[in-house]
């Protein structure tokens, strides 16, 4: 009703009587836990005093350390260096199959070629005509690689694509092959110190005396000098 409406909406008698339920049992947990540390003794002992700390004003059990003897971490660190060498081995077979297909033709980084000519005299220099000299239209002298000569142009009629829209989808291709096959070399290289990093902590689990010689850093592993000790 209109007259109602400032009391805001209107609840079941049950909501009520549910609250009042759920407000008195939380009243009798509060005076059964007062009276619970009204009576405990200050001085009682019990085991779980050993695992705890106060943290924060919070009691917090402390986790137990896994038992676990040298000879099974010895066979996890092996369990692992397996895994990790396999995966390196995978990505080595997978770059030796890109370098194949893409024979490093105009891999970034690549040592450039040169070829070089030699003139008697700079008049021949001045006339030098690299087409003419290569033997090929002037349009393929500066490929590096299926560069055919005009007698070849003459006699047989050219392979693949021409259409410069085509050859520019292709440059893409294999640029992306390329960049492909030089995220892979990285992964291989990071697999091979992460291989190297866990052997090293395998062969500290030994207990021959050492001397670090190298700290560790992030593309090498740490180096120890051990004892020599003969071996039976």
């Amino acid at each position: 009703p209109a007259c109602r409406k400032k009391l805001g909406l209107l609840e079941k008698k049950k909501d009520y009587r549910l609250r009042a339920d759920d407000y008195h049992k939380k009243q009798n947990a509060l005076r059964a836990l007062q009276k619970k540390a009204l009576d405990k003794n200050p001085d009682e002992f019990y085991f779980k005093m050993i695992h705890t700390r106060l943290k924060d004003g919070v009691h917090v059990i402390k986790q137990p350390k896994d038992e676990v003897t040298p000879e099974q971490v010895k066979l996890m660190k092996t369990q692992d260096l397996k895994y990790v060498e396999m995966k390196r081995v995978a990505e080595a077979k997978k770059i030796e199959r890109l370098k194949s297909e893409l024979h490093l033709l105009d891999a970034e980084g690549k040592q450039p070629n040169k070829h070089v000519f030699f003139f008697d005299t700079k008049k021949e220099v001045e006339e030098f005509d690299i087409a003419a000299h290569l033997d090929t239209v002037p349009e393929l002298v500066d490929r590096v690689y299926n560069r055919p000569t005009i007698a070849t142009l003459q006699k047989e009629t050219l392979k693949g694509a021409t259409d410069p829209v085509h050859l520019k989808k292709l440059d893409q291709q294999r640029k992306n092959q390329y960049d492909l096959l030089k995220q892979r070399i990285e992964r291989e290289k990071a697999m091979f110190v992460i291989a190297q990093k866990i052997q090293t902590r395998k062969d500290l689990l030994d207990k021959t005396q050492k001397v670090k010689v190298k700290k560790e850093t992030t593309n090498s592993p740490a180096i120890y000098k051990f004892k020599f000790q003969r071996k039976r």
